[in-house]
């Protein structure tokens, strides 16, 4: 990869981000990008503009997932009557792989970072997942700049 940042997460925009693939290893958290935009205070930035790049590469070292959460929602009529209510579902920590499986394709909404702890909101076509984990440092590689 052409560049790298590391501990430089809040110099990305990942909304709307598209998730090629979740990847977890024995100690590190992988998410391979599309449509990632990169900040102009980015330290790699040097067009000191909104960019974007693609195949982006962002490794969270020494992971500790704390959940994965597929989110409730309700579904009513044109009526506003209540026709059903699914409820939050934990994912297993056996059912990891499947559900990264499931969630290529789909859109990160946020990633938020609060000293060692991530907190990813990702869109799904008809719902979302929200999912907690910490760890040490993150790393973030890309091979190229787009204009926007």
């Amino acid at each position: 990869m052409n560049y790298t940042t590391t501990n430089e997460l809040n110099h990305f925009d990942f909304k709307e981000a598209c998730i090629n693939e979740i990847r977890l290893s024995l100690d590190s958290l992988i998410f391979y990008l599309d449509n990632v935009k990169i900040l102009p205070e980015n330290s790699k930035n040097r067009d000191i503009r909104l960019m974007r790049t693609n195949n982006l590469t962002l490794k969270i070292a020494n992971v500790t997932i704390e959940s994965l959460v597929e989110e409730g929602y309700k579904v009513f009529n044109p009526n506003g009557d209540l026709l059903k209510k699914v409820p939050d579902r934990i994912v297993e920590k056996e059912q990891y792989s499947q559900e990264f499986q499931n969630l290529q394709g789909c859109f990160i909404n946020s990633i938020e970072q609060k000293e060692n702890s991530y907190i990813v909101n990702i869109d799904t076509e008809d719902h979302t997942y929200r999912f907690i984990f910490s760890g040490d440092a993150n790393t973030i590689e890309w091979d190229r700049f787009f204009n926007l």
